[in-house]
């Protein structure tokens, strides 16, 4: 059968020579060595290609739409699905991109729906004859490069709620929408985060010939930085929320001072507003209507009586 599927990329590599592969559409075996194939999922054939060539279980793991960060064993080969910062254009860093790959001892198949720049630098290197010797080499690389971009987006998420803490403590006005921006991305890369920590320990643990003992100390020396960033991100997600309430307790305190004032305020002129409302009816009997400084003693007194209720709250400690 004759497919129409075409890799991003494929080499064949050994010794740490990476060399394209040329000669029709590639099986998953080297000659010597291991190969890597690298697909784009929107590929045609693809999803014939893959169940023809991979164990059923792992076919389903490359081919589900939406993926979580695992590492699971099955037979002579392993599921890993990671996820990388999503850097391409237009793109929000926290809206972390999936990578799927099967490893084997002959080779790796990786896929993706969107670029993962961690791959992409792999395959610029693949691309000049260069690449990691072994397969556990090349998984070490690979999740060093997506950590090392996860552990800078997290960094930037710290400079960003540490400049918002500067611009609190300088009583300066911080829009409450920029820092439920920064929680967003940071609730939405822990999502991702906690279970790709998870998915390298296991990696770690794994004790498949694929990794040797060099590939498991680097892999994990990443879980450990994976594991940083997720506490970086705990951290500014908690110091964000922490912003968030202390902007509302101040929001609410001023609208209270300003409530208590104008209720002070009502209470005094309620009963010069008792008293003018009174003077104000036109009706017989009224007096001081025959009186010519009868509107000067209204006012005089309810100044007064303006004063004296002032000096009652003050006293009470009302204000």
């Amino acid at each position: 059968m004759t497919l129409s599927v075409s890799p991003v990329c494929a080499f064949d590599i050994s010794g740490g020579v990476a060399v394209p592969v040329t000669d029709g559409w590639p099986g998953l075996s080297a000659q010597s060595g291991y190969r890597w194939l690298h697909f784009d999922l929107a590929a045609p054939d693809l999803e014939v290609w893959v169940q023809e060539h991979l164990p059923p279980t792992a076919a389903r793991a490359i081919l589900q739409r939406e993926t979580r960060p695992r590492c699971d064993r099955l037979d002579d080969g392993l599921i890993l699905n990671l996820r990388g910062v999503n850097l391409n254009p237009e793109a929000s860093p926290e809206d972390m991109v999936s990578l799927r790959l099967w490893v084997t001892g002959q080779g790796i198949v990786s896929a993706r729906h969107r670029r993962v720049f961690a791959v992409d630098a792999m395959r610029v290197a693949a691309e000049a004859g260069q690449a990691p010797a072994t397969v556990g080499g090349f998984l070490a690389e690979l999740t060093h490069r997506l950590a090392k971009w996860i552990e800078t987006v997290s960094l930037e998420l710290e400079d960003q709620t540490d400049a918002l803490e500067e611009k609190v403590l300088e009583s300066e006005k911080v829009p409450t929408g920029e820092i439920a921006r920064l929680r967003r991305a940071a609730i939405k890369m822990r999502r991702y985060v906690n279970p790709q920590r998870e998915a390298l320990e296991a990696l770690v643990r794994y004790e498949g010939p694929e990794l040797d003992d060099s590939a498991r100390e680097m892999m994990r020396e990443t879980g450990n930085r994976t594991r940083r960033s997720l506490e970086e991100l705990d951290a500014t997600r908690d110091r964000l929320a922490v912003l968030h309430d202390n902007i509302q307790a101040e929001q609410a305190l001023a609208l209270g001072r300003n409530s208590y004032l104008l209720s002070v305020i009502a209470a005094i002129f309620l009963p010069l507003g008792f008293l003018t409302g009174l003077f104000g009816v036109n009706v017989a009997g009224m007096p001081g209507t025959e009186w010519g400084l009868a509107f000067w003693g209204l006012t005089f007194a309810s100044i007064a009586i303006g004063i004296a209720l002032y000096l009652i709250f003050k006293l009470s400690r009302w204000l």
